[in-house]
């Protein structure tokens, strides 16, 4: 089976942001107290009190959304819904030739991320959420990992590249 440079990079993308994640989130696993409902667990700050690193387990998705489903909607929903739109999403990059590299790069971004996030709820039944930044109220985030980044940048790109097709197209 022959791949072509095309197939290699999307393959390349989304394994490389699996491993990053999946990397970030052992090393907090084994090295930070989580933090549970009853116990605030351990906080490190990387800046100050703008950027913080803990360890939270979310059973919910972004931003712990759906976490208080009954387990037969969480499984539809942070589950099979998911792994569904990440498979269409994967065979669309792979078959529409006219994607450029931005484009590419931002959809195997987001499929990395998913795939990191549905591979943690099937094994942990959990995803490890370990970064928090707060910049004194102007912008705050909720607790996000590496495959969270992920998605987000590769979202931003392609809003992004839509409003650069935009100008172009006017």
């Amino acid at each position: 089976m022959k791949f072509s440079k095309r197939s290699i990079y999307i393959i390349l993308v989304i394994v490389l942001t699996i491993t990053v994640d999946q990397i970030s989130k052992i090393l907090v696993r084994a090295h930070i107290e989580p933090q549970t409902e009853i116990q605030r667990g351990e906080r490190i700050s990387l800046i100050g009190d703008a950027f913080i690193m803990m360890n939270v387990e979310n059973a919910g998705a972004f931003l712990g959304m759906g976490s208080d489903l009954n387990p037969t909607l969480r499984l539809v929903f942070l589950l099979i819904l998911p792994i569904i739109v990440l498979v269409f999403v994967l065979r669309y990059i792979l078959k529409d030739k006219s994607l450029d590299n931005w484009s590419l790069f931002a959809f195997s971004s987001i499929i990395g991320g998913g795939i990191a996030n549905v591979f943690d709820r099937i094994v942990y039944g959990s995803v490890t959420d370990f970064f928090f930044i707060d910049l004194g109220g102007v912008f705050k985030t909720g607790i996000f990992n590496m495959a969270d980044l992920s998605v987000t940048t590769g979202m931003i790109i392609l809003v992004l590249l839509s409003f650069k097709k935009k100008k172009v197209v006017e």
